[in-house]
């Protein structure tokens, strides 16, 4: 994704992350923790939050901080991950679903996300 985003692509993506982070907020605690289960879901939250943290540091247009090369490095996994397993399950869907619909919002995030954690490195 080399193309230039918009405010809107920005904000849509900051949602569709959002979201993300709110269900997996919901869904660890459902594991025991130190479990691989937990420990996967804790990686990808942290990964979320990286990717929103430079989603909104794109929309504000200031050059605040980055976040850590070491919290950068740490997030393109568990982003490379959900991309990936997101499109294997999009594959399944029936288009037009509300399913596919939202599983195509989240990737387009995910994308973004995957583009901004490259342009910080």
């Amino acid at each position: 994704m080399t193309e230039k985003l918009t405010i809107q692509d920005l904000e849509e993506a900051a949602r569709a992350i959002t979201s993300m982070i709110s269900k997996a907020e919901n869904v660890i605690t459902k594991f025991r923790e130190g479990s691989p289960q937990h420990s996967l879901q804790r990686n990808r939250l942290a990964a979320l939050k990286t990717a929103l943290r430079l989603i909104h540091r794109e929309l504000s247009g200031t050059c605040e901080d980055l976040p850590p090369a070491d919290e950068l490095q740490q997030a393109r996994a568990p982003i490379a991950s959900l991309i990936s397993k997101s499109e294997k399950t999009k594959q399944k869907l029936t288009t037009g679903t509300w399913q596919h619909t939202m599983l195509e919002a989240n990737l387009r995030g995910l994308y973004i996300a995957s583009n901004l954690l490259d342009r910080a490195q």
